[in-house]
């Protein structure tokens, strides 16, 4: 879908989306069709009951002699709370109530509004991103969809007052979006699709925009000492891969690194999940695959930062070699895990990733992102992350990045209580806690044990990976949380100025 910026005017064709304020209050390009057709916009608002509060959209047939073939009033609400994200959301509602409306091009008025809390171009870059990120659809695999349900919009045109300016300003915004785009495609695909061999392909795409992409296969982690990674992934007739991918634009400063889960499905192993839902562990694999998408974005956007992505990569499945409940193993760190659950499987993924990532490249501060567990599910639904942090500045400074972009974080605790429970009989630490309470803070003091005291932060991503319905700037299905937010954090934090 193409994005272009043009000075405020009525267009000649296509479907026409104008803001309104709260109160019933016309944008410029809304106040000048009303004006010119005899008061048609306040009559509809009265009629319908709409008030430009936030949210609100009125769909109407446009009148003769005006061009365009419909148009929608999308409610603002007041100018005061016209920021980064109410942009965003006014161009997500826009682009998703004339998506499918049988116009080739869309036009969103996105004038300046006085009071408001965003510069004029930057507002306009921001309507322009939100109908981007919520045009998305993953439907490659649809074969006899109605007509009348299939995208239409191949453009979608911008009227602001500086052009070049709002054009400036959504460069870097495009190519986050191509980043969002690629974590949700991985995500989505099925298993049979994406597996190790095939997601390190994927990433391995990123080395023609300056991303130098190494892939480990089973040979090279078993020199390495991987046994936790390599133990989830022998049941697998699916070879396991390491995927190391960096990112130097930064000058001489040490990286901060990002490690991915990236389990592309999880039976359970042994310890089989019940077969009700298990479909929904194709994307298991999301840490992995937001860590690629945020390394394509940086890429793209030539940002001025030292980043590593890290993505473990395994298929968890039951085979006749599969690992079994009271088998030991040993990690890349040395330390021994006698693993009483094989469906715990992705801490032993980033038990070994993490320490990996650590002796090599002696980062700033590790990240890593897994859709680790259903008790994060239990504590916070599916509008928060869990955070779990053991920097105060860096948790302060992830959760300031997800306000920003909208993909929120919970701090959870991290206590000695918790890591007592992982106490093991006949190895060095058990990788599930003695009982099921608090269930996502003993599976990160797990991962903590394997972190050698550096600065790191671990967001447990399960309940917020999958949009189980729409929203502002994401549509139901792969949400690819994570991918914005790290962006965020980088921008401010990690990046040259």
């Amino acid at each position: 879908m193409k994005i272009t910026f043009a000075k405020p005017s009525v267009p000649a064709s296509g479907a026409l989306a104008v803001g309104v304020l709260a109160g019933r209050k016309l944008m410029r390009t809304a106040a000048a069709i009303d004006e010119q057709h005899g008061g048609l916009l306040a009559r509809a608002m009265e009629a319908g009951r709409f008030e430009g509060k936030k949210d609100q959209t009125l769909s109407l047939v446009a009148p003769e002699g005006l061009g365009v073939s419909r148009l929608l009033l999308v409610g603002l609400g007041e100018p005061k709370k016209l920021d980064a994200l109410a942009a965003e959301a006014y161009g997500g509602a826009a682009i998703a109530a004339l998506l499918t409306s049988g116009a080739a091009t869309v036009t969103i008025a996105a004038e300046g509004i006085q009071g408001a809390a965003i510069r004029p171009d930057r507002f306009a870059a921001r309507v322009a991103h939100g109908a981007r990120l919520r045009a998305y659809r993953f439907d490659k695999y649809r074969t006899k969809e109605k007509k009348e349900d299939k995208p239409t919009v191949t453009e979608v045109a911008i009227l602001t007052g500086n052009a070049a300016s709002a054009r400036a300003a959504y460069a870097p915004l495009e190519a986050l979006a191509q980043g969002v785009f690629l974590t949700r495609d991985l995500a989505s695909e099925p298993a049979n699709v994406i597996y190790p061999e095939t997601l390190a392909a994927e990433a391995k795409k990123l080395a023609s925009l300056g991303v130098t992409v190494e892939i480990l296969g089973p040979k090279e982690m078993a020199k390495l000492g991987m046994g936790a990674l390599l133990g989830v992934a022998q049941g697998s007739a699916r070879e396991p891969r390491l995927v190391v991918m960096q990112w130097h634009k930064g000058g001489t400063e040490a990286p901060l690194a990002i490690v991915g889960k990236g389990v592309t499905f999880d039976t359970g192993g042994i310890s089989i999940k019940p077969a009700g839902g298990m479909e929904d562990m194709k994307w298991d694999m999301a840490g992995a695959a937001v860590t690629i998408g945020l390394m394509k974005a940086l890429a793209l956007r030539k940002a001025k930062a030292n980043v590593v992505g890290v993505a473990g990569l395994v298929e968890n499945m039951p085979d006749g070699n599969a690992q079994r409940p009271g088998d030991v193993v040993k990690s890349m760190s040395g330390q021994t895990i006698e693993v009483i659950n094989t469906d715990a499987e992705g801490r032993l993924v980033l038990a070994d990733a993490i320490h990996y990532t650590l002796d090599r490249f002696k980062p700033k501060a590790v990240i890593d992102l897994a859709t680790l567990t259903g008790a994060i599910i239990v504590a916070l639904g599916d509008v928060f992350a869990g955070l779990f942090c053991n920097d105060e500045a860096l948790a302060g400074r992830l959760i300031a990045a997800g306000e920003k972009v909208d993909e929120k974080l919970w701090r959870m605790p991290l206590h000695e209580t918790y890591d007592k429970a992982l106490k093991s009989d006949i190895a060095d630490v058990k990788n599930v806690s003695s009982d099921r309470s608090a269930g996502s803070s003993s599976g990160a003091m797990f991962i903590k044990r394997f972190t050698d005291d550096a600065k790191w932060a671990h967001l447990d991503i399960a309940g917020v990976t999958w949009a189980k319905k729409d929203s502002a700037v994401v549509p139901k299905g792969a949400s690819a949380f994570g991918v914005r937010l790290l962006d965020a954090l980088i921008a401010a934090h990690y990046e040259k100025k």
